[in-house]
């Protein structure tokens, strides 16, 4: 007998999970909708149109990665009433909210969003943000709201006070047991679980180990950031396939916590701006951009300008109470500037 959390897909495809208290049944692969600003609308399309054919119906965005959502709606319009579409706003105040609602609409065009996400706020929204979404839903043009986070204690206080119907919180295998506890406090209080940065922002080597890790916990979507086809495929076929936690993994996993832990930056942005002008929140992901299809971007002479700056850093502190996540950024900072260096100077002849 299938898990009562569980739908199989029309056809069998791919396995579903209801999102917390709504009636949104998503697959268990949620694409991601950064990297495809990086990519041409028609490579887009062929990426998003595979992904869906593929049986993933959840698609999550932001009006702030660029042209996300018209890429989203150009390619899935024709299959608008068979995927899920999942955005966000910034808003402080119902007037911007509705703005921004009303711009998100036509890039994904659709008369209506199916998870609308309350991004990043600084503090637990108030009042009149509740009151807006509430009426947006009223009106027909949302169906759920969530709120995003990079903060723990702000995602505990969103489960707990019981307004949104999800939430959307860095997850992986590099996360810390408090931070793992905040699986169970929303399967408890049936709010839906999306993981973002499942891969810490690249930083993991290991899909098949990232994805294994997130798969045993049933109340869990990871929103898997997709670029390239290869990509897609690798998702696809993990999906089914489902790989389960066993020694080999257990070894990957445990190698990348004593060595990576405290080079995992969510890039939340938190951290600036810095008073010497270091771009903190790209610098402390270096790492993996350089040897991701990003590489081009960052291994040019004005990167290497910016990456310079981190030896003017003055040890103010800055940085490091304003992380939530309580990095030591200046250290984090020096570790990921020597690996640029090394790396700037192996490869920079090849670009």
């Amino acid at each position: 007998m299938a898990h009562p959390l569980y739908k199989p897909q029309k056809g069998g495809v791919m396995e579903k999970i209801k999102l917390g208290s709504t009636d949104l049944y998503v697959s268990r692969i949620g694409f991601g909708g950064i990297p495809i600003q990086r990519i041409t609308q028609g490579e887009a399309d062929r990426l998003l149109k595979k992904a869906y054919a593929g049986g993933i119906n959840l698609f999550d965005t932001s009006p702030s990665y660029r042209d996300s959502e018209e890429k989203i709606g150009h390619a899935l319009f024709h299959v608008r009433k068979d995927v899920v579409l999942a955005t966000k706003t910034r808003a402080l105040d119902e007037k911007t909210l509705f703005a921004n609602l009303e711009r998100s609409l036509e890039h994904l065009r659709t008369d209506y969003i199916d998870l609308y996400q309350i991004h990043d706020p600084k503090e637990y929204p108030g009042e009149e943000i509740q009151e807006a979404l509430l009426k947006a839903r009223d009106k027909g043009m949302i169906r759920y709201y969530g709120l995003t986070s990079h903060k723990l204690d702000l995602a505990l206080k969103t489960v707990r006070e019981g307004f949104f119907s999800t939430v959307q919180y860095p997850l992986s295998y590099l996360s810390s047991p408090d931070e793992l506890t905040l699986i169970e406090v929303c399967r408890a209080a049936n709010v839906g679980v999306l993981a973002m940065k499942a891969l810490a922002g690249g930083l993991l080597g290991s899909t098949k180990a990232a994805f294994a890790f997130l798969r045993q916990f049933e109340n869990v979507v990871p929103l898997w950031g997709i670029q390239q086809e290869e990509e897609l495929d690798e998702f696809l076929y993990l999906e089914k396939d489902s790989p389960t936690l066993n020694g080999e993994l257990l070894k990957i996993i445990e190698k990348d916590r004593k060595e990576l832990s405290g080079l995992f930056c969510r890039g939340c942005t938190y951290c600036q701006p810095c008073p010497v002008e270091i771009p903190i929140s790209s610098a402390a992901r270096m790492y993996s951009f350089i040897r991701k299809s990003q590489a081009k971007r960052y291994l040019n002479e004005e990167w290497w300008e910016k990456m310079a700056r981190i030896e003017k850093c003055t040890n103010c502190g800055s940085c490091i109470e304003k992380c939530p996540y309580g990095l030591d950024v200046p250290a984090l900072l020096k570790y990921m500037l020597d690996d640029y260096r090394t790396f700037y100077e192996q490869n920079r002849p090849h670009y």
